[in-house]
């Protein structure tokens, strides 16, 4: 009996808690859920705010325009007053209107008559004519910072009769990659829009009023595309200009490299021209001059999205690019569309374009393959790789920050050392792994990654996980710190997918707010937050974390072993550091199990996340 009755208790604390259990994980599910929601609705907030102040700045254009309209009209009519007065002013000391005047005067007195014709007979000083003074406006100073005056203009686009209102990409302003270089550039709005970030570039100049507008800045070098229009084209084109060569006489004299860059056209036509240049580069393969391709420009081609999003179309090239679309709208049109259905013999650097804008090339909207072919895009060449090749070729120097990495790899459980290693092995471009780990990982780590400076430290027993970090952080020497949890799974394009995010975004740290997840018990792939990607988010995944050094080290991490990235994000928002979510791809999120995320992810289905995740 007694047997039966301590069973039975026994049976009763299981179940109670079991009850606990279960109502402690609704609590907890409950919470992630309401989070989530929070998070969402934060999400829609900050949309909305987005929107009423592009409607606000729009307006506020509107505005000043309108009022420099009515401030250059009324400065008109005063000129205009002005001009009377002055010849009014004029007439009264005219000779002959003061000979009339001392006639009328004079001609009942004699005496006063003789005065009068006498004095009217002086010379006298004419008033001057005025002169248009410049109209204050109520704009700003001209902004010198690239692209600042390089902004999409056409917000609408018209399909199958039925028009669209875009809002337009914004075109970023910098920084630059070579703010030390200057360059005198010549070329059509899409080279010269792929050049403008590579360094302080001067444009506008003709051949008339170069002499006076170049020694503002006396550039470095001269760059000329092979241009179709404008006042330099009939300078190039077939028998060289005087202006020409007035301008490569005046570099000449002081030193200044001269480049001509042969994009487009016939060479005979630029031939004469290009032979009185230092350098020549060309983009067509069958001339025999050394190469200089087009490349992919990270701050404007990237896959930053529209602030309405996408519409859900297919679109021709045709319907994606119609004429006389300036190149601020052709980069708001290269993100608008599902996909882009670019038919035989379009040139490889549009559909490079457009697959670093994020845009599925092809007939379906295949994210996956958007993301291949960003990459591919990227790994082409961008235009910084393009201008070192040219900068070494003339000598001038390329220098530009890097994007070096140092891992910094926590190791508490000896047992994920092999399989935390091996992710790293599989990264390009790591120069140095900090390891903190039992004593066997420094010469495993030497053994897997041979070609990578390994710097190993031995944790005490009490040490977190936080605790670890901070003792690594300060052991880095490259630019970028990566931090990569030894429990997770890490594709080989996972650090150099992360690594571009820098290219184009001002974030002190990027990683993954979307990201697939897998439990092992219950075998089941997640998909955290799709909706998360390429955007200034709260807050990212710890184990995704890709930070600048001099950042990460001003903010240190907290003495935690769990949740030491939560405080890591919320300091961020404290400092107002910028945090940036990338791509879904290339990393997995491996746990038992975890009730956080069943409450904030999706299911994808029942089986291995590698598949979905590392492409």
């Amino acid at each position: 009996m007694s047997t039966e009755l301590e069973s039975t208790r026994r049976a009763l604390r299981d179940a109670v808690a079991q009850a606990e259990r279960a109502a402690e994980l609704a609590r907890l599910l409950d919470a992630a859920q309401a989070r989530l929601a929070e998070a969402e609705q934060r999400a829609e907030e900050a949309k909305a705010l987005a929107e009423q102040l592009s409607e606000t700045e729009e307006r506020l254009a509107a505005e000043q325009a309108a009022a420099d309209k009515l401030r250059k009209e009324l400065a008109e009519q005063r000129f205009q007053a002005e001009v009377a007065n002055w010849k009014l002013s004029s007439i009264k000391v005219a000779r002959w209107n003061r000979l009339g005047d001392a006639i009328k005067s004079g001609k009942s007195n004699p005496v006063r008559l003789a005065k009068g014709l006498k004095g009217a007979a002086k010379p006298v000083k004419r008033p001057m004519a005025p002169k248009r003074k410049p109209v204050a406006t109520a704009n700003k100073p001209k902004d010198e910072r690239p692209g600042a005056a390089f902004q999409a203009t056409t917000s609408t686009r018209t399909l199958g009769g039925a028009q669209f209102k875009l809002k337009p990409f914004r075109v970023p302003t910098g920084p630059n990659t070579r703010p030390h270089l200057t360059a005198a550039v010549v070329a059509d709005p899409h080279a010269e829009a792929l050049l403008r970030y590579e360094w302080r570039q001067t444009t506008g100049f003709t051949p008339r009023d170069f002499a006076r507008v170049l020694p503002l800045e006396v550039p470095h070098l001269l760059v000329v595309e092979s241009v179709t229009q404008g006042p330099w084209a009939e300078e190039i084109i077939g028998e060289p200009g005087e202006g020409l060569k007035s301008l490569l006489a005046w570099c000449a004299e002081r030193g200044i490299r001269t480049v001509f860059w042969h994009t487009k056209g016939d060479v005979s036509a630029y031939a004469q021209a290009a032979d009185l240049f230092e350098h020549r580069f060309t983009a067509d393969l069958t001339v025999a001059w050394p190469r200089l391709q087009f490349g992919v420009q990270p701050r404007v081609h990237n896959p930053l999205p529209l602030s309405g999003g996408r519409i859900d179309r297919v679109l021709t090239l045709d319907q994606l690019l119609p004429e006389h679309l300036a190149y601020p709208d052709v980069l708001t049109s290269y993100r608008w569309p599902a996909a882009a259905d670019c038919p035989p013999g379009t040139p490889q650097w549009r559909l490079a374009e457009i697959a670093a804008c994020g845009t599925p090339i092809g007939t379906e909207a295949d994210s996956r393959r958007a993301h291949v072919a960003l990459r591919r895009a990227y790994a082409m060449g961008t235009m910084s790789e393009r201008i070192d090749e040219m900068l070494d070729a003339i000598g001038l120097p390329s220098a530009r920050p890097t994007l070096n990495t140092s891992v910094l790899l926590p190791i508490v459980d000896p047992y994920t050392m092999e399989h935390a290693l091996a992710q790293v092995a599989r990264q390009s471009g790591v120069d140095q792994l900090i390891v903190i780990g039992p004593p066997e990982a420094e010469l495993r780590a030497r053994d897997v990654l041979p070609d990578v400076e390994v710097i190993h430290r031995r944790p005490a027993p009490s040490m977190t996980v936080g605790a670890m970090l901070n003792a690594g952080i300060d052991l880095c020497e490259a630019d970028l710190v990566a931090v990569m949890d030894p429990r997770d799974v890490y594709g080989a394009h996972y650090l150099s997918d992360l690594r571009r995010a820098f290219l184009f975004s001002t974030a002190d740290i990027v990683g993954k707010a979307a990201f697939y997840a897998h439990l092992r018990k219950p075998q089941a792939t997640l998909l955290k937050q799709p909706e998360a990607e390429y955007g200034y988010l709260p807050e990212i995944a710890g184990g995704t974390l890709l930070a600048r050094r001099n950042a990460l080290r001003e903010l240190g991490f907290a003495d935690l072993t769990e949740g030491w990235d939560e405080v890591l994000m919320r300091q961020c928002r404290t400092d107002g550091v910028k945090v940036f979510s990338a791509d879904r791809f290339g990393y997995v999120r491996v746990r038992d199990e975890d009730r956080w995320l069943l409450g904030a992810a999706q299911l994808v289905e029942y089986g291995s996340a590698e598949p979905h995740a590392l492409i």
